[in-house]
């Protein structure tokens, strides 16, 4: 098992450096902390009063790393979840925040778990999460992953502007489904002619 700062380390080569792109709710972001994450933390690192897109630009890979494991392993609970899920919703919490934790409830509740859909890691997921991956270890973090990568479908059908996150110029899998798929064992990957199947109707 991976350590959590080794995890955190994956995400934040994943999440790359400083954009700051229009079609991204998330506003500028740096090493994958975003702007409102800042605001909420109280970084102001320029020390003029406020965080603006200047103070993200001044975030250091290690700062980012230790925001991830406090505010985003540590305090949601993903560190109680069994060990094959936590790499996967770690990353997920990241990107998405408690939508993260709603994915993995969503799937507890098909799995037949009467899970409430809440976005916190409570005592019920928790016991529900653990019978889950006792009932199916070897399927668990799969399913988690493919709920992900459905989800990221979903959200570019309902939004064309993140379909470029789903879908690059060529057609191919664009980052948000590589991102998915990377926790997501090789022969539940979509190959290519399914993955153009499933956005044909985005023209």
């Amino acid at each position: 098992m991976k350590s959590v700062s080794d995890i955190a380390d994956e995400i934040i080569a994943r999440e790359g450096g400083y954009v700051n792109d229009p079609d991204d709710p998330g506003g500028a972001t740096n090493f994958g902390v975003t702007i409102h994450t800042m605001r909420r933390l109280g970084l102001d690192l320029t020390g003029d009063g406020k965080v603006t897109p200047a103070d993200v630009k001044r975030l250091t890979r290690d700062q980012a790393r230790d925001i991830f494991i406090e505010h985003y392993f540590a305090r949601p609970r993903i560190g109680e979840l069994p060990e094959a899920l936590q790499p996967s919703v770690f990353d997920m919490y990241v990107n998405a925040g408690g939508g993260g934790i709603r994915i993995l409830q969503k799937l507890l509740r098909k799995m037949g778990h009467p899970v409430a859909v809440d976005g916190v890691i409570g005592p019920q997921t928790l016991a529900a999460t653990r019978i889950a991956h006792d009932e199916a270890p070897d399927h668990i973090a799969d399913a988690y992953g493919i709920e992900r990568r459905n989800f990221y479908y979903r959200l570019a059908d309902n939004r064309p502007s993140s379909r470029k996150y789903a879908r690059r110029r060529d057609g191919g899998k664009g980052g948000w489904i590589k991102r998915a798929e990377e926790f997501i064992s090789p022969k539940y990957h979509l190959t290519e002619a399914e993955h153009r199947a499933r956005i044909a109707a985005w023209g």
